[in-house]
């Protein structure tokens, strides 16, 4: 039975008043303006109160039997006379006014109506008993279905492919049969269930896809049985233009996103610029390409240094982006020419729309950030880490900077410690009389900061250029490092590049303004799953406040954000956290289908894995993927949930420095609820959970 709408709480108040005429549709009987049924089923009068209007989407379920919907109309004789007017609801009111939002609350949020745009400034067609009175008045936006209300809080899921290889995983196998006793292995290869837990890898640097047919039955289980939307994949540099400079090979890839794209999955592809090995979570070695590190023999100071003259060959230092070392190309020659070649050859499914995102690389684990922190060079955690400044490039380039700014004396940092140093067993970072306070200390962290904004920003500017017109996204990976994030220096965050100061400087906020300028490139932000509790108290950490700090910045500044997972973990503790932080204020119930004010554009789960698809682990992740969706099926168009896949556009113009650093003026965050509405679940849940275990081994 239809049921009639009430002046809106967002309609013009000459509206309320009853100043505007009210036209009577043809067929339609008069209601007295005093009472009638509103929205929500209940008696209401023309000021339709905030309490009306927030009624829970349960009780709207009843009031829209039919799938019926009613509008306002109006007619010059009467101004107290309201009358109904029936139409079907979406999908089949392609003839209705086009959809009117109400203001959100952030500005140039995806999906949801320019602020500036009111009810007031949009055309309207007059619906007149006669041809002769056409004048036209405000009309309310249709109502939204509760499909389409949940819909607007929905977040799609990304799986990351594993790059582990089974060759790899026996050579790491038998180091460790060596080191155990006759006894033990025995033992262990009795019970082989460890082991079967292995890791997938994807493509071979023989350019081959490894175990194609297990990967499709995965894939087909994560689209399927869990829901998710799509993968994230590297699209590894060392792989593909390993044989020669400009000679590359794609072959894998197209086999493996033909693989994708058969089940039915969107794709997300990183541009890995950066070797695979010696960071935390890596297991295989994936090199930068050959002839590349025979440019590094002869020439080392094309990698980044440390203040003890050690090397890291996992990617190439922002001294040489302007330096034709590479067989007379530049290293950002190097990252164009690759990305034009990918788009040459996956033409097919960049048109197809099978890619929806594409992550470029700008540093170590394809993080915008310097490779402060690498294990393969003894860092442990918490240690602070090291600056990775002292090639020779940028070593000279700093004396200029110096130099220009009237300081020839400066030098690079000599009292930084070394990577598993606290903050204060340091000169520069100390709480108290540190460098890092001085003149000398300031100039040299804004230095290398801004050293970064330059390098990320030229980058994704080749990249915008390189994809322009595509149907794409651009994103940005920047790392969530939380250690000593609560020491007055955040000593870890300066030696990574990310100048942020609690109280006195804001880290984030410029590489989010970086990316706006890029036609609103994404910011991709890691650790998102964990929790400051579970962090050892001597490490000084908050990845919660960090979290906030971050995707706080990119929604400021008008960019998506989106965000992942930093380690693997299959618990509902840290499904829960991911899902607080990709709406901190909780599913919308209301409010004109606009969704929450916050949300993340996507979240990616890392990683695939046989332990992620067995049993317990593989329900909790369903029941995330579910909790993410806000509890709807699977939507495969993502203008639904507002974030239409739109051609890419030409980036903005370069922003000043200056302009660039004025973001850097601390911020509060948005608030964050403390816990999120959409849960996995809990205590209860895993006590079911261990009870589900205890049937499935009985009866295996």
């Amino acid at each position: 039975m239809p049921f009639t709408r009430t002046t809106p709480w967002w309609a013009p108040a000459d509206l309320v008043s009853g100043s505007l005429p009210v036209r009577r549709i043809a067929g339609m009987e008069r209601t007295k303006p005093s009472a009638s049924r509103g929205c929500h089923g209940a008696a209401t009068t023309a000021t339709h109160t905030a309490a009306t209007r927030q009624k829970p989407l349960a009780s709207m379920q009843q009031s829209r039997s039919g799938g019926l919907n009613t509008m306002l109309a109006t007619s010059p004789p009467s101004s107290q006379v309201k009358v109904q007017q029936q139409w079907t609801a979406w999908p089949s009111r392609a003839a209705s006014p086009p959809t009117l939002r109400p203001p959100s609350v952030v500005a140039g949020w995806p999906g949801v109506a320019d602020p500036r745009k009111t009810v007031s400034s949009a055309s309207v067609r007059a619906v007149a008993s006669e041809p002769s009175e056409t004048s036209p008045a405000p009309q309310p936006p249709p109502l939204f279905t509760d499909e389409e209300t949940m819909l607007a809080n929905y977040v799609p899921v990304f799986v990351m492919l594993p790059v582990s290889s089974p060759h790899i995983r026996s050579e790491l196998l038998l180091q460790c049969c060596l080191s155990l006793s006759e006894t033990d292995r025995v033992k262990m290869f009795l019970d082989t269930a460890p082991w079967h837990h292995h890791q997938l890898g994807v493509v071979t640097p023989d350019h081959e896809l490894e175990d194609a047919a297990l990967l499709r039955a995965q894939l087909r289980r994560l689209r399927e049985e869990a829901g998710v939307d799509g993968v994230m994949v590297d699209v590894w540099w060392g792989i593909v233009e390993d044989a020669g400079p400009g000679r590359y090979e794609w072959r894998a890839y197209r086999e493996l996103f033909a693989l994708v794209r058969e089940q039915g999955l969107k794709l997300q592809a990183i541009m890995s610029f950066h070797a695979c090995g010696g960071n935390v979570g890596d297991a295989v070695n994936i090199p930068l390409p050959r002839w590349v590190l025979e440019v590094g023999d002869a020439h080392p100071d094309v990698f980044y240094t440390s203040s003890g003259g050690v090397r890291n060959r996992e990617y190439l230092t922002i001294g040489v982006d302007d330096e034709p070392l590479f067989h007379g190309r530049t290293a950002i020659q190097l990252y164009t020419d690759f990305m034009k070649s990918f788009r040459e050859n996956m033409a097919d499914f960049l048109e197809s729309g099978l890619i929806v995102d594409i992550e470029v690389g700008l540093g170590p684990a394809g993080e915008l950030r310097y490779p402060s922190y690498p294990e393969s060079q003894g860092w442990v955690f918490p240690g602070i880490g090291q600056f990775q400044c002292y090639d020779k490039y940028l070593a000279a380039d700093f004396k200029a900077a110096a130099a220009d700014d009237g300081h020839p004396e400066w030098e690079l940092p000599s009292d930084a410690g070394e990577y598993n140093d606290t903050p204060e067993e340091t000169g520069f970072f100390a709480a108290e009389g540190g460098t890092y306070l001085t003149e000398e200390g300031r100039f040299f962290l804004t230095w290398y900061s801004n050293k970064l904004l330059e390098h990320g920003d030229r980058i994704l500017d080749e990249a915008n250029k390189v994809f322009l017109g595509c149907k794409v996204k651009l994103a940005a990976k920047v790392s969530g490092i939380h250690w000593w994030y609560r020491h007055p220096s955040h000593a870890a965050e300066l030696a990574a590049g990310y100048y942020n100061l609690a109280g006195r400087r804001d880290g984030y906020a410029p590489i989010a303004r970086v990316l706006a300028r890029h036609d609103g490139a994404v910011l991709n932000f890691t650790c998102a799953e964990m929790r400051d509790e579970e962090q050892p108290e001597e490490a000084a950490s908050s990845p919660e406040r960090l979290v906030r700090q971050a995707l706080s910045a990119g929604w400021r500044e008008g960019v998506e954000v989106a965000c992942e997972n930093a380690l693997g973990r299959f618990d509902r503790r840290g499904y829960n956290q991911m899902l607080l932080n990709a709406r901190p204020n909780g599913v919308v119930l209301f409010g004109g289908g606009g969704g929450p004010a916050l949300r993340a554009a996507a979240v990616t789960y890392l990683r695939l894995s046989d332990e992620l698809m067995a049993g317990k682990n593989f329900r909790i992740f369903r029941t995330f993927v579910r909790k993410m969706h806000a509890d709807q099926e699977y939507c495969s168009d993502p203008a639904r949930y507002g974030r239409p896949i739109r051609p890419l556009k030409r980036s903005s113009p370069k922003i000043p420095m200056d302009r660039l650093l004025e973001a850097t003026e601390p911020a509060p965050p948005f608030p964050f609820d403390t816990e999120t509405d959409m849960s996995v679940g809990g205590g209860l849940a895993e006590a079911i959970d261990w009870v589900l275990d205890k049937i499935e081994w009985i009866f295996s």
